[in-house]
């Protein structure tokens, strides 16, 4: 009978997952032929709190975030999380301006894909090796000149709760081009939403942000303190102490609300 309703659920899940990206994916798509690119990001807020809020009506799925007082309440940010669910990428839309580090191939994404760019995503060739970093550089002090929280994912791909990890050597580049201070952050999500996963199973997702790594590091200081880093926050997942996200699209800017 569990197994049914989990079943249940997450198809349910599924299908508002899929029927909502594809809503807000067309009604982006509109805004970007009819020249109105800034408003993409706006959207793309709304899009992560109606998934946040399926997750909860749906799967009984809640999401808890500690550290919050690390990260800046405006201005450029370099943020590390550790990704283990497509989750992952939509939680951090919930920034003021958000600006994901994400592989080339999700441009081609129909419609969706075409969002990428102009709402100030960084897309990086991982085939393109040295000419993938000068573009990295590149995109990463835009970014940073233009006020944006960059999100990257050291791991360059999803790795369940416990797998091995590899932290690859783009992160170290962007923070030096950026020349801001990481901001290590864990997170338990593939627990919950686990990777090309049908079934999500209930419970608390928890991300727990850590104080900043000190900017100018170099590539294997940052390496190994970003490692440790996300050791620690581990071993504080299993006692968070913070606050939930809720409904504020200023969820991650807030320091004075509690959310249900």
């Amino acid at each position: 009978m569990k197994r049914l309703w989990l079943t249940v659920t997450s198809l349910s899940f599924n299908i508002g997952f899929v029927a909502v990206t594809t809503f807000y994916s067309l009604w982006g798509y509109l805004y970007l032929v009819t020249g109105r690119e800034k408003q993409i990001t706006r959207l793309g807020r709304a899009w992560a709190l109606v998934l946040i809020r399926l997750l909860r009506l749906c799967c009984g799925i809640r999401v808890r975030v500690s550290g919050l007082e690390h990260l800046p309440l405006e201005g450029p940010a370099l943020i590390a999380s550790i990704h283990q669910s497509a989750f992952d990428t939509a939680v951090w839309m919930l920034l003021p301006k958000p600006a994901y580090v994400l592989k080339q191939e999700l441009l081609k994404v129909p419609v969706f894909g075409r969002l990428m760019k102009p709402s100030g995503m960084i897309a990086v060739d991982r085939r393109a090796g040295s000419r993938a970093i000068r573009d990295l550089i590149r995109d990463g002090q835009a970014a940073r000149d233009d006020g944006r929280q960059v999100v990257i994912f050291p791991q360059g791909t999803r790795a369940g709760p416990g797998e091995p990890r590899v932290i690859q050597p783009g992160v170290a580049a962007l923070a030096g081009a950026m020349g801001v201070p990481v901001i290590p952050v864990a997170t338990n999500s593939g627990a919950h939403w686990g990777r090309n996963a049908f079934t999500k199973r209930p419970g608390v997702i928890d991300i727990v942000i850590g104080a900043p790594l000190p900017a100018g590091l170099n590539r294997a200081g940052l390496v190994s303190a970003l490692d440790e880093a996300w050791t620690q926050l581990e071993a504080r997942i299993h006692n968070p102490v913070d606050k939930t996200v809720g409904e504020p699209v200023s969820v991650f800017a807030s320091r004075s609300k509690e959310f249900p």
